[in-house]
């Protein structure tokens, strides 16, 4: 079995997730595989909304709503969620701790699924249904990795503790010493 050690997370773009798994080779570095994996989501479907809509004629963009879209951005590509929101970095939530980290991320995963599930509800034509099924199906897999992650990190921290502390600074409360964190008062 592996150990709760930072020997590996040098160099690593998200050492406070991959520093628990430093010796676990199925799950090393699965953040890195897993956030790659979703930015080719990304492009999936920044190519069906490109697809849908290069050919658009001006009477069809007045009549799907897309004009207050057009006039902003033309038909470039400009990642907007349903309600007009753009896109910006309070989209990805990070604490520095592995716990609170991993709920969060399954979190994401679950809501990106349920929002596939809703664009299917809507989505008839098939040839975007089905890379929508795949990709929603890929969620369920992330969701499926991202528990696993939670599952070894448990079992390697002071079960009595692990709610209560973030092992990346109070590594001394799971040692039974105080950390200085105030946790143990």
């Amino acid at each position: 079995m592996g150990s709760l050690s930072k020997s590996k997370a040098e160099g690593s773009s998200n050492p406070h997730k991959s520093w628990v798994f430093s010796d676990f080779s199925s799950t090393e570095h699965f953040d890195t595989d897993i956030g790659t994996e979703e930015l080719a989501h990304l492009e999936m479907i920044c190519a069906i909304v490109y697809q849908l809509t290069k050919n658009m004629t001006m009477e069809q963009i007045k009549e799907s709503g897309f004009d207050t879209y057009y006039v902003d951005h033309t038909s470039a590509l400009w990642p907007t969620a349903a309600a007009g929101i753009p896109h910006n970095a309070c989209e990805y939530q990070s604490k520095g701790d592995i716990l609170t980290d991993l709920f969060e991320d399954l979190a994401a995963e679950q809501k990106a699924r349920t929002t596939y599930d809703n664009l299917l509800r809507v989505v008839k034509d098939p040839d975007v249904a089905d890379p929508l099924r795949f990709l929603r199906a890929r969620e369920v897999v992330h969701f499926q990795r991202f528990g696993e992650a939670l599952r070894i990190t448990q079992e390697h921290l002071d079960a009595r503790n692990f709610y209560i502390m973030n092992p990346e600074f109070d590594t001394g409360i799971a040692n039974g010493s105080n950390s200085g964190c105030g946790c143990d008062k």
